[in-house]
């Protein structure tokens, strides 16, 4: 495991859900995306919390209890942007603080490695980026080594996210298609 390479993928990913944020015009917070039940707002929210958890997982070693509510709800308030641009430096400064990867986080599902955590939160950046892109009319072509990175993370538990109830049942890609377009299909995305 190159630990440098999982937080240099993760910043890019994080960066790049950052760049279409900053992209989102006022009339679109309303908009709808890919995932059904979200709003441009509600998915934007949606990240936003995942990366607000990250400091108290990682850096704290909080339980899910010891957290509790405290990211459950509306996240973004009146400055989605910067509350967005805050939650995302503390996660990546959270990660990329010394031995961090080496730690065990306190996840839903149990106890999981530190780096394994920030690889999953690195698809999830992907996936939601094309997510984020369709629903304001940003480009949705992402970098390769980001769709591929995000399709080797998924590939392995794809099926129990199916089964979660969480993601729409997966698509046949097209033949011949390229990463992203795996990985979208996998999630049950039609891209």
């Amino acid at each position: 495991m190159n630990y440098n390479e999982v937080l240099r993928t993760h910043g890019e990913a994080l960066k790049l859900f950052g760049s279409r944020v900053h992209a989102v015009q006022e009339d679109q917070w309303e908009a709808p995306t890919p995932c059904t039940e979200w709003s441009v707002f509600d998915l934007v929210n949606h990240l936003t919390a995942e990366q607000l958890w990250v400091p108290r997982l990682v850096r704290d070693g909080a339980t899910i209890a010891e957290v509790g509510p405290d990211f459950d709800g509306d996240q973004l308030g009146e400055d989605p942007v910067g509350v967005w641009d805050r939650a995302s430096t503390a996660a990546m400064a959270a990660f990329a603080e010394p031995g961090a990867l080496h730690r065990s986080v306190h996840l839903s599902y149990g106890t999981a490695p530190a780096d394994a955590y920030c690889s999953q939160m690195t698809a999830d950046a992907v996936v939601h980026t094309w997510d984020l892109s369709r629903a304001i009319g940003a480009d949705e072509r992402l970098p390769d080594h980001l769709a591929k990175a995000a399709l080797r993370e998924v590939e392995p538990y794809a099926e129990a996210l199916e089964g979660s109830g969480l993601f729409a049942a997966p698509v046949e890609p097209p033949e011949g298609a390229d990463d992203l377009t795996r990985l979208l299909c996998l999630l049950g995305r039609q891209p």
